[in-house]
């Protein structure tokens, strides 16, 4: 029984060591070798825009909660909903 045990742990390990020996060969290789950290002005341009897009999404979610709490109640008390 023990020895059973510490065979599948050898096995797992096997297993385990095989899959890392593939991580800078595999479809994702070439990705790797080529990935680079961004120049400070590339970071802060990505910033830049990742935060105007974020304004924007939060200003549109704004207008919504807007209208959804002033405008609606207005609009169906003019139509007599």
């Amino acid at each position: 029984m023990m020895e059973d045990l510490i065979k599948k742990a050898w096995e797992v390990q096997t297993n385990i060591e095989k899959k890392f020996k593939r991580i800078g060969k595999g479809k994702y290789g070439r990705v790797f070798k080529m990935a680079r950290n961004p120049e400070p002005d590339e970071y802060v341009r990505t910033a830049e825009i990742s935060a105007i897009g974020i304004f924007i999404i939060g200003f549109i979610g704004f207008v919504i909660m807007l209208l959804a709490t002033h405008f609606a109640p207005w609009l169906a008390k003019m139509l007599g909903i």
